[in-house]
């Protein structure tokens, strides 16, 4: 299976595969996502560890039921060869209505088949009021013309 862009990267290709996994993110469905992913994929998000799709689809349906309205917004941050870093912020709330936009970092490393092989991410939470939320789109894919991180001041 190819899932292109494929690398080593361009800055084109490298922005092509961050906008691609934020609009597979903001999709919201685990097994679709995991596709993304080499079937051993080795995960660290926050201080969970993970390996292969189906620790991968457990830990998204665990995410999404907890983090409701969820929306994303990915940006690069550098690229070299076969890996990317990204930054991100994202908006969501909890059962008991509280906002959050957390952010973070990801460091991804790419087999030669386009498939994320490996993803680090570092994650800090933050409470913001309803009032404070920055991300109004409709939940799925980020229209084209909302801003991105730069242009929200994140």
């Amino acid at each position: 299976m190819s899932r292109p862009p494929l690398p080593p990267f361009t800055h084109e290709t490298a922005l092509q595969k961050v906008r691609a996994a934020e609009d597979g993110w903001n999709g919201r469905d685990p097994a679709r996502v995991a596709l993304a992913y080499t079937e051993d994929s080795q995960w660290r998000n926050r201080s969970e560890f993970l390996q292969g799709r189906d620790a991968i689809i457990a830990f998204l349906t665990a995410k999404w039921s907890r983090e409701q309205d969820y929306r994303l917004i990915k940006g690069l941050w550098t690229h070299d060869g076969n890996r990317i870093a990204v930054r991100f912020a994202y908006e969501w709330r909890d059962d008991a209505g509280a906002w959050y936009r957390s952010y973070g970092n990801e460091n991804w490393e790419f087999a030669t088949s386009g498939l994320m092989a490996r993803r680090i991410a570092s994650i800090n939470d933050l409470p913001i009021s309803e009032g404070e939320r920055l991300f109004h789109w409709p939940l799925g894919q980020r229209p084209e013309d909302h801003p991105g991180l730069e242009e929200l001041g994140l």
